[in-house]
Protein backbone atom coordinates (compact mmCIF):
# COMPACT_ATOMS: atom_id res chain seq x y z
CA UNK A 1 0.00 0.00 0.00
CA UNK A 2 2.72 2.66 0.79
CA UNK A 3 4.58 1.97 -2.24
CA UNK A 4 1.24 2.15 -4.83
CA UNK A 5 0.54 5.50 -2.45
CA UNK A 6 4.47 6.48 -3.01
CA UNK A 7 3.77 5.64 -6.98
CA UNK A 8 0.86 8.08 -7.33
CA UNK A 9 2.13 10.53 -5.21
CA UNK A 10 4.90 11.09 -6.96
CA UNK A 11 3.26 11.19 -10.52
CA UNK A 12 0.87 14.02 -9.24
CA UNK A 13 3.72 15.63 -7.95
CA UNK A 14 5.84 15.50 -11.28
CA UNK A 15 2.80 16.82 -13.33
CA UNK A 16 2.39 19.93 -11.13
CA UNK A 17 5.95 20.45 -11.36
CA UNK A 18 6.50 20.10 -14.86
CA UNK A 19 3.44 22.63 -15.74
CA UNK A 20 5.35 25.10 -13.23
CA UNK A 21 8.70 24.48 -14.63
CA UNK A 22 7.67 25.01 -18.16
CA UNK A 23 5.50 28.01 -17.60
CA UNK A 24 8.24 29.80 -15.24
CA UNK A 25 11.22 28.77 -17.74
CA UNK A 26 9.46 30.10 -20.55
CA UNK A 27 8.65 33.50 -18.86
CA UNK A 28 12.37 33.79 -18.49
CA UNK A 29 13.25 32.81 -21.64
CA UNK A 30 10.89 35.64 -22.99
CA UNK A 31 11.73 38.34 -20.22
CA UNK A 32 15.45 37.68 -21.35
CA UNK A 33 15.54 36.72 -24.91
CA UNK A 34 17.02 34.17 -24.28
CA UNK A 35 15.70 31.11 -26.99
CA UNK A 36 13.49 28.47 -25.67
CA UNK A 37 16.19 25.80 -26.78
CA UNK A 38 18.99 27.18 -24.78
CA UNK A 39 16.67 27.12 -21.29
CA UNK A 40 16.06 23.45 -22.67
CA UNK A 41 19.08 22.49 -22.48
CA UNK A 42 20.40 24.50 -19.20
CA UNK A 43 17.47 25.22 -16.49
CA UNK A 44 14.95 22.63 -17.74
CA UNK A 45 18.11 19.89 -18.45
CA UNK A 46 19.55 20.67 -15.02
CA UNK A 47 16.43 20.35 -12.80
CA UNK A 48 14.95 17.40 -14.79
CA UNK A 49 18.35 15.55 -14.66
CA UNK A 50 18.21 16.22 -10.87
CA UNK A 51 16.93 12.53 -9.76
CA UNK A 52 19.46 10.98 -12.40
CA UNK A 53 22.48 13.09 -10.04
CA UNK A 54 21.67 11.86 -7.38
CA UNK A 55 20.43 8.57 -7.31
CA UNK A 56 23.66 7.52 -9.48
CA UNK A 57 25.87 9.17 -7.10
CA UNK A 58 24.21 7.57 -3.99
CA UNK A 59 24.47 4.39 -5.58
CA UNK A 60 28.40 4.88 -6.32
CA UNK A 61 28.78 6.10 -2.65
CA UNK A 62 26.77 2.95 -1.58
CA UNK A 63 28.84 0.09 -3.72
CA UNK A 64 26.01 -0.53 -6.04
CA UNK A 65 27.70 0.78 -9.45
CA UNK A 66 25.06 -0.99 -11.59
CA UNK A 67 22.59 0.99 -10.72
CA UNK A 68 24.41 4.11 -11.15
CA UNK A 69 25.12 3.25 -14.54
CA UNK A 70 21.87 1.44 -15.47
CA UNK A 71 20.10 4.11 -14.80
CA UNK A 72 22.03 6.58 -16.64
CA UNK A 73 21.59 4.19 -19.68
CA UNK A 74 18.19 3.48 -19.09
CA UNK A 75 17.27 7.01 -18.47
CA UNK A 76 18.75 8.38 -21.96
CA UNK A 77 17.13 5.14 -23.86
CA UNK A 78 13.96 6.29 -22.11
CA UNK A 79 14.44 9.62 -22.90
CA UNK A 80 15.13 9.17 -26.88
CA UNK A 81 12.68 6.67 -27.51
CA UNK A 82 9.79 7.26 -25.18
CA UNK A 83 9.89 11.00 -24.53
CA UNK A 84 10.55 11.92 -27.79
CA UNK A 85 8.08 9.31 -29.36
CA UNK A 86 5.43 10.42 -27.18
CA UNK A 87 5.64 14.29 -27.60
CA UNK A 88 5.71 13.45 -30.88
CA UNK A 89 2.68 11.57 -30.57
CA UNK A 90 1.03 14.25 -29.02
CA UNK A 91 2.73 17.03 -31.46
CA UNK A 92 4.72 16.66 -34.28
CA UNK A 93 8.17 18.02 -33.22
CA UNK A 94 9.91 20.76 -35.79
CA UNK A 95 13.57 20.52 -35.62
CA UNK A 96 16.06 23.12 -36.15
CA UNK A 97 19.02 23.04 -38.60
CA UNK A 98 21.36 23.57 -35.72
CA UNK A 99 19.78 20.82 -33.71
CA UNK A 100 20.17 18.54 -36.56
CA UNK A 101 23.93 19.37 -36.97
CA UNK A 102 25.23 20.16 -33.71
CA UNK A 103 22.76 19.14 -30.57
CA UNK A 104 21.84 15.83 -32.06
CA UNK A 105 25.64 14.42 -32.93
CA UNK A 106 26.78 15.59 -29.27
CA UNK A 107 24.12 13.13 -28.20
CA UNK A 108 25.47 10.67 -30.45
CA UNK A 109 29.15 11.62 -29.11
CA UNK A 110 28.25 10.74 -25.48
CA UNK A 111 27.00 7.69 -26.38
CA UNK A 112 29.83 6.82 -28.55
CA UNK A 113 32.52 8.40 -25.77
CA UNK A 114 30.24 6.13 -22.74
CA UNK A 115 30.99 3.62 -25.20
CA UNK A 116 34.86 3.61 -25.24
CA UNK A 117 35.20 4.40 -21.64
CA UNK A 118 33.38 1.26 -20.66
CA UNK A 119 34.73 -1.36 -22.65
CA UNK A 120 38.12 -1.66 -21.07
CA UNK A 121 38.45 -5.70 -21.80
CA UNK A 122 37.90 -5.16 -25.07
CA UNK A 123 39.82 -2.14 -25.83
CA UNK A 124 42.74 -2.22 -23.62
CA UNK A 125 42.67 -6.10 -22.41
CA UNK A 126 42.12 -5.09 -18.39
CA UNK A 127 40.81 -8.22 -16.56
CA UNK A 128 37.10 -6.20 -16.51
CA UNK A 129 34.98 -3.00 -17.32
CA UNK A 130 35.25 -0.23 -15.21
CA UNK A 131 34.30 3.21 -15.71
CA UNK A 132 37.21 4.96 -14.07
CA UNK A 133 38.33 8.09 -11.97
CA UNK A 134 39.93 9.15 -15.00
CA UNK A 135 37.28 8.36 -17.21
CA UNK A 136 34.89 9.91 -15.11
CA UNK A 137 37.29 13.54 -14.96
CA UNK A 138 37.23 12.80 -19.25
CA UNK A 139 33.23 12.69 -18.98
CA UNK A 140 33.32 15.87 -17.06
CA UNK A 141 35.70 17.75 -19.56
CA UNK A 142 32.90 17.02 -22.05
CA UNK A 143 30.58 18.26 -19.61
CA UNK A 144 32.65 21.60 -19.50
CA UNK A 145 32.74 21.61 -23.63
CA UNK A 146 29.24 21.49 -23.62
CA UNK A 147 28.30 24.08 -21.43
CA UNK A 148 30.75 26.77 -22.94
CA UNK A 149 28.97 25.75 -26.41
CA UNK A 150 25.46 26.35 -24.79
CA UNK A 151 26.67 29.54 -23.36
CA UNK A 152 27.91 30.23 -27.06
CA UNK A 153 24.44 30.14 -28.02
CA UNK A 154 22.67 32.11 -25.31
CA UNK A 155 25.25 34.83 -26.00
CA UNK A 156 24.49 35.10 -29.68
CA UNK A 157 21.15 34.90 -29.56
CA UNK A 158 20.88 31.75 -31.75
CA UNK A 159 16.84 30.96 -31.64
CA UNK A 160 16.10 27.15 -32.66
CA UNK A 161 12.81 27.19 -32.07
CA UNK A 162 12.23 28.68 -35.62
CA UNK A 163 9.10 30.87 -34.85
CA UNK A 164 8.03 33.55 -31.67
CA UNK A 165 6.27 31.14 -29.18
CA UNK A 166 3.10 32.47 -27.14
CA UNK A 167 4.21 32.55 -23.90
CA UNK A 168 2.39 33.71 -20.47
CA UNK A 169 4.28 36.84 -18.72
CA UNK A 170 4.50 37.28 -14.99
CA UNK A 171 7.11 39.07 -12.87
CA UNK A 172 10.48 37.75 -12.07
CA UNK A 173 9.84 37.01 -8.68
CA UNK A 174 7.13 34.79 -10.05
CA UNK A 175 9.03 33.41 -12.68
CA UNK A 176 11.65 32.26 -10.05
CA UNK A 177 8.90 30.78 -7.90
CA UNK A 178 7.35 28.46 -10.67
CA UNK A 179 10.99 27.82 -11.61
CA UNK A 180 12.00 26.92 -8.14
CA UNK A 181 8.32 24.96 -7.10
CA UNK A 182 8.41 22.86 -10.65
CA UNK A 183 11.74 21.75 -9.99
CA UNK A 184 11.15 20.63 -6.37
CA UNK A 185 7.90 18.57 -7.31
CA UNK A 186 9.75 17.11 -10.06
CA UNK A 187 12.75 16.00 -8.16
CA UNK A 188 10.64 14.77 -4.87
CA UNK A 189 7.97 13.44 -7.18
CA UNK A 190 10.58 11.36 -9.31
CA UNK A 191 12.12 9.95 -5.88
CA UNK A 192 8.68 9.09 -4.59
CA UNK A 193 7.87 7.45 -7.60
CA UNK A 194 10.96 5.66 -7.90
CA UNK A 195 10.73 4.70 -4.33
CA UNK A 196 7.41 3.26 -4.63
CA UNK A 197 7.95 1.24 -7.69
CA UNK A 198 11.43 -0.03 -6.75
CA UNK A 199 9.94 -1.73 -3.60
CA UNK A 200 6.93 -3.22 -6.03
CA UNK A 201 9.49 -4.85 -8.92
CA UNK A 202 11.83 -5.90 -5.45
CA UNK A 203 8.77 -7.74 -4.21
CA UNK A 204 8.50 -8.90 -7.83
CA UNK A 205 12.01 -10.71 -7.54
CA UNK A 206 13.08 -8.51 -10.53
CA UNK A 207 17.01 -8.23 -10.61
CA UNK A 208 18.94 -4.76 -10.26
CA UNK A 209 19.94 -4.52 -13.29
CA UNK A 210 16.61 -4.57 -14.85
CA UNK A 211 15.67 -2.20 -12.41
CA UNK A 212 18.13 0.07 -12.87
CA UNK A 213 17.66 0.08 -17.01
CA UNK A 214 13.73 -0.35 -16.46
CA UNK A 215 11.80 1.28 -13.54
CA UNK A 216 14.56 3.46 -12.10
CA UNK A 217 15.25 4.87 -14.93
CA UNK A 218 11.86 5.55 -16.61
CA UNK A 219 10.61 6.91 -13.15
CA UNK A 220 13.66 9.51 -13.27
CA UNK A 221 12.74 10.41 -16.82
CA UNK A 222 8.95 10.76 -15.43
CA UNK A 223 10.34 14.61 -15.26
CA UNK A 224 11.53 15.23 -18.62
CA UNK A 225 8.49 13.41 -20.01
CA UNK A 226 5.99 15.33 -18.31
CA UNK A 227 7.84 18.56 -19.09
CA UNK A 228 8.41 17.48 -22.92
CA UNK A 229 4.82 16.87 -23.08
CA UNK A 230 3.55 19.66 -21.11
CA UNK A 231 6.00 21.82 -23.46
CA UNK A 232 4.66 20.42 -26.23
CA UNK A 233 1.12 21.37 -25.28
CA UNK A 234 1.46 24.73 -25.00
CA UNK A 235 3.28 24.91 -28.36
CA UNK A 236 6.87 25.23 -27.05
CA UNK A 237 8.93 22.33 -29.59
CA UNK A 238 12.17 24.42 -28.67
CA UNK A 239 11.56 22.98 -24.94
CA UNK A 240 10.71 20.03 -25.67
CA UNK A 241 13.59 18.56 -27.37
CA UNK A 242 15.94 20.51 -26.42
CA UNK A 243 15.22 19.04 -22.73
CA UNK A 244 15.85 16.00 -24.08
CA UNK A 245 18.90 16.52 -25.84
CA UNK A 246 20.58 18.66 -22.68
CA UNK A 247 19.35 15.82 -20.15
CA UNK A 248 20.73 12.92 -22.06
CA UNK A 249 24.40 15.44 -22.15
CA UNK A 250 24.15 16.03 -18.70
CA UNK A 251 22.93 12.38 -17.45
CA UNK A 252 26.74 11.21 -19.68
CA UNK A 253 28.90 13.83 -18.89
CA UNK A 254 27.92 15.13 -15.77
CA UNK A 255 26.01 12.91 -13.60
CA UNK A 256 28.27 9.51 -14.61
CA UNK A 257 30.98 11.76 -14.38
CA UNK A 258 30.85 12.65 -10.58
CA UNK A 259 29.36 8.93 -10.07
CA UNK A 260 32.47 8.01 -11.32
CA UNK A 261 34.99 10.58 -9.70
CA UNK A 262 33.22 9.33 -6.45
CA UNK A 263 33.91 5.89 -6.91
CA UNK A 264 34.52 3.93 -9.74
CA UNK A 265 31.78 2.42 -11.62
CA UNK A 266 32.26 -1.79 -12.44
CA UNK A 267 29.97 -2.26 -15.64
CA UNK A 268 28.88 -5.75 -14.05
CA UNK A 269 25.59 -6.68 -15.68
CA UNK A 270 25.33 -3.60 -17.90
CA UNK A 271 26.63 -5.14 -21.03
CA UNK A 272 27.64 -3.90 -25.04
CA UNK A 273 23.95 -4.76 -25.82
CA UNK A 274 22.77 -2.09 -23.60
CA UNK A 275 25.64 0.65 -24.56
CA UNK A 276 24.77 -0.14 -28.48
CA UNK A 277 21.21 0.14 -27.59
CA UNK A 278 21.88 3.56 -26.81
CA UNK A 279 24.21 4.22 -29.30
CA UNK A 280 21.52 3.35 -32.06
CA UNK A 281 18.37 5.25 -30.36
CA UNK A 282 20.64 8.13 -30.66
CA UNK A 283 21.78 7.90 -34.38
CA UNK A 284 17.48 7.15 -34.95
CA UNK A 285 16.38 10.35 -33.35
CA UNK A 286 19.05 11.97 -35.80
CA UNK A 287 17.55 10.15 -38.76
CA UNK A 288 13.87 10.80 -37.96
CA UNK A 289 15.02 14.06 -38.20
CA UNK A 290 15.65 14.19 -41.90
CA UNK A 291 13.43 11.47 -43.18
CA UNK A 292 9.58 11.74 -44.29
CA UNK A 293 9.06 15.41 -43.70
CA UNK A 294 12.39 16.73 -43.21
CA UNK A 295 13.37 18.37 -40.30
CA UNK A 296 10.31 16.97 -38.40
CA UNK A 297 10.10 14.53 -36.18
CA UNK A 298 5.84 13.00 -37.43
CA UNK A 299 3.14 10.66 -35.59
CA UNK A 300 4.45 7.75 -37.76
CA UNK A 301 8.35 7.98 -36.70
CA UNK A 302 7.08 8.83 -33.10
CA UNK A 303 4.88 5.24 -33.03
CA UNK A 304 8.77 3.58 -33.98
CA UNK A 305 10.34 5.30 -31.35
CA UNK A 306 7.94 4.15 -28.84
CA UNK A 307 7.91 0.58 -30.23
CA UNK A 308 11.71 0.59 -30.41
CA UNK A 309 11.72 0.88 -26.18
CA UNK A 310 8.80 -1.18 -25.59
CA UNK A 311 10.84 -4.21 -27.71
CA UNK A 312 13.96 -3.60 -26.03
CA UNK A 313 12.01 -3.48 -22.37
CA UNK A 314 10.40 -6.68 -22.90
CA UNK A 315 13.75 -8.12 -23.90
CA UNK A 316 15.28 -7.08 -20.46
CA UNK A 317 12.42 -8.66 -19.22
CA UNK A 318 12.53 -12.23 -21.01
CA UNK A 319 15.76 -12.34 -19.97
CA UNK A 320 15.43 -12.47 -16.39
Amino acid sequence: MLNTLLLIGGLALILLGANGLTDGSAAVAKRFRISDLVIGLTIVAFGTSAPELVISVLSAVNGSAGMAIGNVVGSNIFNVLMIIGCTALVLPIKVGDGTMSKEIPLVILSSLVLFVCANDVMLNGGAMNIISRSDGLILLAFFLIFMRYTFAIARNGVDEAGEEQKVKEMPIWKSVLYIAGGLAGLIFGGQFFVDGASGLARSWGVSDSVIGLTLVAGGTSLPELATSITAALKKNPGIAIGNVIGSNLFNIFFVLGCSATVSPLPMGNINNLDLTVLIASSVLLWLVGWFFKKRTITRAEGVLMVACYVAYTAYLIAQQ
